[in-house]
């Protein structure tokens, strides 16, 4: 009874929330996008996919795209939840992708109503990667075409209470890093006047052009960053820590196979539906490390046999 009783209640709270839109008032509203541990870890696997496929088809990295599940926060204002994240069928190079195909837009309207039969949370963004060379700024900004799609949806969806979220990935920096290189992002109305001509997404004040071309875009001062944050319960901080410590999740997932990598994130998948799942995903990782340390033996005996 406690339980359904809380749950009625959140429902409340968000359905106020929505009502109110309080982020309407504000272009400023939001600094918080706080992403689940399986929503991060299926962003970071699809746009590795697309690294490795653009590889091997013509030697030169595909920007992928998804969306996001999720939900303001009514209890924390000025945060966005990010729960799961959803792979689109968009490819492109350079900046240059748009969610403006039909085909496209008949399979986000398909999977939102399948998604919001099944879920409380609704679709509240969009993420894609920029799989540039790793030079001395991470490539996690928004380009004139992110920033025109970005607004788009931003001004359609805000209105209705469901404020719009952009992410940008860079794959081959998190790659290098070990470290999952994401930023959140939304867009300034077109009234809008920054406080500084030169201010940038984090707030900073930048004259150098050529630096703060390079680092933000030509659109720079027309959006701003918000804080990326990951939310943990104990158990699921527990179950990343684990993967880092036996796997390195970001070599795993970019590194590893692209079987291993649908399980790793399957299981997370798992750990976070509860008690019942979390038997599930440790079998599945002690499975995943077995086979690891069965290929390693094997690597190492080749090592010594023929020097390879």
């Amino acid at each position: 009874m406690f339980e359904a009783g809380h749950n009625q209640r959140n429902h409340a709270a968000l359905t106020e929330h929505r009502t109110s839109k309080p982020w309407m008032s504000s272009p400023t509203y939001f600094h918080t996008a706080s992403f689940s541990p399986s929503s991060s870890l299926k962003i970071l696997s699809h746009c590795q996919s697309g690294v490795t496929k653009g590889l091997k088809q013509s030697g030169k990295p595909v920007e992928v795209m998804g969306l996001l599940q999720g939900r303001p926060d009514p209890s924390n204002p000025g945060t966005i939840i990010v729960t799961d994240s959803f792979p689109l069928p968009i490819e492109g190079f350079e900046t240059r992708v748009i969610a403006d195909d039909s085909s496209v837009i008949n399979h986000m309207i398909a999977l939102g109503d399948l998604m919001e039969d099944l879920r409380p949370e609704k679709f509240c963004g969009w993420y894609h990667s920029h799989p540039f060379d790793v030079t001395t700024h991470p490539h996690t900004f928004f380009s004139s075409t992110d920033l025109s799609t970005q607004l788009q949806w931003q001004r359609s969806e805000d209105s209705h209470g469901n404020p719009w979220l952009g992410c940008v990935i860079d794959p081959l920096r998190s790659m290098s890093t070990s470290e999952l290189i994401m930023e959140s992002f939304r867009a300034f109305p077109p009234e809008y006047t920054p406080f500084d001509k030169f201010s940038c997404p984090d707030g900073s004040v930048v004259k150098n052009e050529s630096e703060r071309l390079q680092r933000w875009g030509a659109c720079f001062n027309r959006y701003y960053r918000l804080d990326t944050v990951y939310h943990m319960s104990t158990e699921s901080n527990k179950i990343v820590s684990r993967i880092n410590e036996d796997f390195k999740w970001v070599e795993s997932l970019t590194g590893g196979s692209g079987s291993d990598s649908s399980r790793i994130v399957k299981a997370v998948e798992r750990w976070e539906e509860g008690k019942e799942g979390r038997g599930k995903a440790r079998d599945e990782f002690k499975d995943i490390r077995g086979e690891r340390k069965a290929e390693e033996v094997k690597r190492k005996g080749l090592q010594g046999v023929f020097g390879v």
